[in-house]
């Protein structure tokens, strides 16, 4: 029972949450927050919240030698980004309620913040699926979530943000988790049938299964937008779940397969669209990757303190997608070389009681372990949409 707490506690849970996202918005009668209000956005342009948090990472080369990349906000950015975050609210209903706590503000500075140096960051409060529902599910007391509220609120918010800040401009959608899976649903019921779809430069639906015809890249969860081929395609799907490459998905793991017969999970690796294994931009977390994940060692041997939240390792992590033992994941491989005084592996692993949940993967850094690539894309695929030639 303990250990089953504390998994509720320390995951981002994804089983119950992905029958509350997939639910029809219709059967909530909670009334939607009025997202006309500011203080409904966890994030908004122009102000300073979540998304302003600092972003500077420290840049750690092979050779141990390092250096401080200062962030740059952009200055008068030409695309939109509506991001929706994970399971993280820890309030005592079974629904989140909408004012942002530490964890929500942590997520967003972790898994949004970064993309203001390309595009107007916009994330909605929702009043998602709570890890104390959670927990309550997971140990077998009685729990009554709204499973359709998540959805619902996030409507309610991406209407809001087309009447009073689209205008016209392109926008990449982001999710993590259940926000992934709310967005999955968003997208397949509200945008991609809907002239709006061509305002959609990408959805990246990042650590959760969307289906798709094997062999093929559009056809399950979506009819009309098919996966991300490279950074010139735009309306398209960026989607991977993440595992070690040398601790592939167990048997009863929910990342990287689907239940519908013919159907695979999608995976585009954002670092190589066109397939392959490619080395990533990863941008990690200084100290750990987060709530339940153990703690992160030294960087180098000389055990030299970092400074910022952040830290880059050029190098150090390649990835590819891969299908075996009927899962599609991106394998994630760390270039260790014991030569060399920097570090020679990462943590990322859900972590409880001391056992790594090898189910889980590496679910805790889905954005982190590709953050340079997918800030990159979004820019590039933006470009193509406006049909200007890029430029960095």
């Amino acid at each position: 029972m303990k250990l089953l707490a504390a998994m509720a506690l320390l995951i981002v849970p994804v089983l119950p949450v992905s029958a509350a996202a997939q639910a029809a918005p219709s059967a909530s009668t909670a009334p939607a927050p009025d997202y006309r209000q500011d203080s409904a956005w966890l994030c908004r342009p122009g102000r300073t919240d979540a998304c302003s948090a600092n972003q500077d990472v420290t840049v750690i080369q092979a050779n141990g030698k390092r250096k401080i990349e200062k962030f740059k906000p952009a200055v008068a950015p030409q695309f939109d980004c509506f991001y929706v975050y994970p399971t993280v609210s820890n309030d005592p209903t079974p629904n989140s309620d909408m004012n942002p706590g530490p964890e929500e503000n942590l997520v967003a500075a972790t898994q949004a913040a970064r993309f203001a140096s390309k595009c107007r960051v916009f994330a909605p409060l929702y009043r998602q699926v709570t890890l104390t529902a959670l927990k309550a599910f997971i140990t077998g007391q009685p729990v009554t979530m709204d499973r359709d509220t998540p959805l619902a609120d996030v409507t309610a918010a991406w209407n809001d943000y087309l009447a009073r800040d689209n205008g016209g401009r392109g926008v990449v959608l982001i999710g993590h988790s259940q926000g992934s899976l709310v967005l999955k649903s968003l997208v397949a019921q509200a945008i991609e049938t809907q002239p709006i779809r061509r305002n959609i430069i990408s959805v990246m639906l990042l650590g959760t299964n969307v289906a798709v015809p094997a062999g093929k890249d559009v056809g399950g969860d979506f009819k009309r937008m098919p996966l991300c081929r490279s950074d010139q395609q735009y309306g398209c799907v960026v989607t991977y779940v993440t595992f070690r490459a040398d601790s592939p998905p167990p048997a009863n793991s929910r990342f990287g397969k689907v239940p519908d017969a013919g159907m695979v999970a999608g995976c585009t690796n954002p670092a190589a669209l066109g397939g392959g294994k490619a080395v990533t931009d990863a941008i990690l977390g200084a100290k750990s990757a987060g709530p339940g994940s153990a703690p992160m060692g030294p960087w180098t041997t000389d055990n030299a303190p970092v400074t910022t939240d952040f830290v880059k390792v050029p190098g150090l992590i390649s990835a590819e997608c891969v299908s075996q033992g009927g899962f599609d994941y991106l394998a994630v491989t760390v270039n260790a070389d014991p030569k060399d005084p920097r570090t020679d592996t990462i943590v990322g692993d859900v972590v409880v009681g001391g056992a790594v949940l090898k189910d889980w993967g590496l679910h805790l850094l889905d954005i982190p372990i590709a953050m340079g690539n997918l800030v990159d894309l979004a820019d590039h695929q933006a470009a193509a949409w406006r049909g200007v030639p890029y430029k960095k």
